[in-house]
């Protein structure tokens, strides 16, 4: 069996994931620590919004919160939500990351995007919140140029994102 048919038996992971505004309007994004790549330029390793996976029975609200805090040690006191996306947005792992992303059990994810506002500041983000961590920066960006950096095979969703969610990039 080929990788694509196989790919085909496998479900979408469940996921939600977080765009998370500043009040003047830039988002926060941070570098996976599993991707190569060292420095602060968007175009060194991989750059991400945070995300994950939904628990059984967990609501996709209530996990969104959660994924932050595990992600970035945000207390949800810091965020509040702005937009739901009103679509679950799914894509497919590449080819080569069949069988060893996602714990190999996914063919991809269906995530659930919501837009939150953060009322604190920089030193309220710990990337070691959660051991293991999964990043080891982060930055704000404008909205607009997310899709310009090295955010690997996700970008056709952060080009949607960038529509979907761009009215909220205003500075508040």
């Amino acid at each position: 069996m080929s990788t694509s048919h196989a790919a085909e038996a496998l479900p979408y992971r469940p996921n939600v994931a977080a765009m998370i505004f500043r009040k003047d309007g830039r988002i926060l994004i941070a570098r996976r620590m599993d991707q190569p790549g060292a420095g602060g330029p968007l175009s060194e390793g991989v750059w991400q919004c945070p995300q994950g996976g939904i628990d059984e029975g967990e609501d996709p609200k209530t996990a969104v919160f959660r994924e932050v805090q595990e992600e970035l040690g945000l207390d949800a006191s810091l965020l509040h939500l702005l937009q739901e996306h009103p679509d679950w947005i799914t894509y497919d792992l590449p080819e080569h990351l069949i069988g060893k992303a996602l714990g190999g059990r996914f063919r991809g994810q269906t995530q659930k995007w919501f837009a939150l506002a953060f009322n604190g500041t920089d030193a309220d983000i710990r990337l070691d919140a959660h051991t293991p961590a999964e990043f080891d920066a982060f930055q704000w960006i404008n909205l607009a140029d997310l899709p310009f950096g090295n955010v690997g095979f996700k970008k056709p969703i952060y080009e949607r994102l960038v529509q979907d969610f761009g009215a909220l990039a205003t500075p508040a």
